[in-house]
């Protein structure tokens, strides 16, 4: 069993949470969440650059001159790559470098992730998180009575307008509601600050299948 300690706003220990890891994951399989985070970072990455082909570059077809009796070297179209303004010999073209691993296995590698963040002392659990208006102070004081420091993912049981409106200007520190928690989002940030809500809501959905 592994027993996680739960406090409230203030710092202090307003009792303990209880799960079996085996709810969650029976190990964590290293190669399996590297697998998932390059996925993440492929989706993630912006494959819109693009040159211009000799096709694509304006200007006529017409050969520059004939090709015979000028004394010169043969020439073609002004818009060949061999001449200044042509278009490019091989040029780039957008690619979409996404891809997708079996559902089940990014769902797999999202629940390593979340025990491994238990098994490396890396959770703070709260008894309950509300935020009134966004105020990044009130977050700011909330991590230091934690004694949170480095980067932090804060996970409630729903999505909070209130939390992220208050986490978006510190550089570090990001909000997601349990349900969009995923290995990448977990295996970026250093330290996990969930609810109780968020937790039974987690390990809700993993019991139902």
């Amino acid at each position: 069993m592994i027993s996680v300690p739960v406090r409230g706003v203030d710092g202090g220990e307003v009792g303990t949470y209880e799960f079996d890891p085996a709810e969650l994951a029976g190990g964590i399989n290293r190669q399996l969440l590297h697998d998932v985070v390059v996925m993440y970072e492929a989706r993630r990455r912006v494959g819109t650059v693009q040159t211009k082909s000799r096709g694509m570059v304006a200007g006529s077809t017409k050969k520059l001159y004939r090709q015979k009796g000028t004394g010169r070297a043969r020439a073609g179209a002004k818009r060949t790559p061999v001449r200044k303004g042509g278009g490019h010999a091989f040029g780039k073209k957008p690619v979409d470098y996404s891809y997708r691993l079996p559902r089940k296995a990014v769902r797999l590698a999202s629940r390593m992730a979340l025990l491994s963040k238990f098994q490396d002392d890396q959770v703070v659990m709260l008894d309950d998180l509300q935020l009134e208006s966004p105020r990044t102070r009130v977050v700011v004081d909330l991590l230091k009575a934690l004694g949170v420091s480095g980067s932090c993912l804060f996970s409630g049981q729903a999505n909070d307008p209130a939390l992220w409106k208050s986490v978006r200007n510190l550089p570090e520190v990001a909000a997601l509601p349990a349900g969009d928690l995923n290995a990448y989002s977990l295996l970026r940030h250093r330290n996990l600050v969930i609810t109780k809500a968020a937790m039974d809501s987690v390990l809700g959905r993993v019991s139902a299948g």
